[in-house]
């Protein structure tokens, strides 16, 4: 199969039924097409008869001239996105369809959604090198494409911007051990702290992917097109289709203090951007830093609020460094089970040698939401990523100075991680100064039995039996 991005024009005319509103003709705004199919439709073509896309202008600063993202299901002829709105939870969608429960051409009332604080428009809104994997325009669907809306196009948000009180444990821990000050505003005497939010759906604009990642725009689709068992025909079939909405989690954005100076240079702001770790960051599991290395954060960001400044946390959904929870865990077993156990030495090892890389966040669209934000100066960088670090500063923000976590609340399995990372290129800071080959070698994790099997009982009846099952050591 040729897998070159194609410009088939040999196609018949899709059977299709459309319900035509009329056309103000004093409107530069097209008719909306209600599609009702009664086929499968596989895939469409470039240049196909009735395939007529609203166009897109990535990167103009005018939200009506660069045009609405529309990916919904009921333009047939003029989607300008491929993919499907909400990432990997657009299966749940189908099934709702699939179950009765959802009127596949329900259009949600969004009246009342719009953002409840305003994100001052910044100039990275209209550079492609800054912001190409989401939509700046995403949480202003009611506002900057009302006339879209009015019409009768079915136009989605992409961002959705609220606010929030945060209870954590750790605020609670520390109020009560005065290292927080409730103030009222920022921290309340309960430990619960007020925070604004903004969720983020990835929208990304194909050319400038590829051109961070080092590749042509058809090696893009035809790696995505493979890798996801030809998922998505159309990164093949519409090369005219420049914008996708991948099926991968998004983001959230927290922030404590007033948004409106974050583009301040001259005052403070602290920022840590996190990978998800359910395992650390919800249950607590002691193997690696991430939920003491979050909430720490969450405490310095509000110190930061409370003197002024203004805090941020960027939560990403790259779950296992983007490998996914099964692979992690896969690889906790092989770091435990491997000879000698759980090392320092061997800490990227692992990893590779289950899932055939170290590392699959590369870090290079992670800067986006900074810049949607208007940061260009982080005083206060909370990480030791050297990756993140490049990352951000080579997209032009200035990092002042990078906070390694404390070494008191790196937990005794983290070890391992902590002196790893740190050999390996990490920003030591001065709490982990000395980290050498020696110490590296010397540094192992918690034990466990993993290698005794526990097997059925199937044709041994003899007596080294328990609870019915044979205990069997490699």
């Amino acid at each position: 199969m040729n897998l070159s991005p194609s410009n088939n024009t040999d196609l018949e005319r899709p059977n299709k039924r459309l319900k035509i509103e009329h056309e103000d003709d004093d409107d530069d705004i097209p008719t909306p097409e209600n599609t009702e199919l009664d086929y499968v439709n596989l895939t469409t073509h470039s240049d196909t008869f009735g395939v007529d896309p609203v166009p897109i202008s990535w990167g103009h600063p005018d939200p009506m001239i660069r045009g609405p993202v529309i990916c919904t299901v009921r333009h047939f002829s003029q989607r300008n996105a491929i993919g499907a709105h909400s990432g990997s939870y657009c299966i749940y969608t189908g099934l709702a369809v699939a179950a009765g429960k959802l009127n596949p051409n329900y259009v949600p009332n969004l009246e009342l959604t719009s953002p409840v604080f305003n994100i001052p428009k910044n100039p990275a809104w209209s550079d492609p090198k800054k912001i190409a994997s989401i939509d700046p325009f995403g949480h202003e669907t009611t506002k900057c494409y009302s006339r879209y809306l009015k019409k009768g196009f079915d136009i989605r948000p992409t961002i959705a911007v609220t606010k929030a009180h945060i209870d954590l444990p750790e605020c609670r821990e520390a109020v009560a051990s005065k290292r927080l000050i409730p103030d009222g505003k920022i921290l309340l005497p309960s430990g619960q702290s007020k925070c604004s939010k903004v969720a983020i759906e990835p929208v990304w604009y194909l050319p400038e992917i590829a051109r961070r990642f080092g590749c042509t725009e058809a090696t893009l689709r035809q790696s995505i097109f493979r890798m996801t068992n030809g998922m998505y025909p159309e990164l093949i079939t519409r090369p005219d289709i420049k914008v996708f909405l991948p099926p991968i989690g998004g983001l959230t954005i927290y922030i404590w203090g007033d948004v409106d100076t974050i583009p301040d240079e001259d005052i403070e702001l602290t920022c840590r951007v996190h990978d998800e770790c359910n395992g650390s960051d919800v249950f607590g599991s002691d193997i690696c830093t991430c939920r003491p290395y979050l909430t720490h954060a969450i405490e310095e960001c509000i110190k930061t609020a409370q003197r002024g400044g203004c805090g941020i946390v960027i939560y990403f959904r790259k779950e296992g460094r983007s490998l996914g929870e099964v692979t992690k865990y896969l690889v906790y077993n092989t770091r435990k089970r491997q000879e000698g156990g759980d090392s320092a030495e061997n800490y990227f090892n692992c990893t590779e040698k289950v899932a055939g890389v170290q590392d699959t966040r590369f870090q290079a669209l992670m800067p986006d939401p900074l810049h949607f934000l208007g940061v260009t100066k982080i005083h206060n960088f909370i990480s030791m990523s050297d990756m993140k670090y490049d990352a951000i500063v080579n997209t032009g923000i200035e990092i002042v100075n990078r906070v390694e976590i404390p070494k008191d609340l790196v937990p005794d399995d983290a070890q391992v991680e902590i002196t790893a990372k740190v050999f390996h290129g990490y920003n030591a800071g001065k709490a982990y100064q000395g980290i050498d080959q020696s110490k590296m070698l010397e540094t192992k994790g918690r034990e466990y039995d993993y290698n005794k099997k526990v097997m059925p009982d199937i044709v041994s009846d003899d007596d080294n039996k328990v609870g019915g099952l044979d205990i069997v050591s490699d």
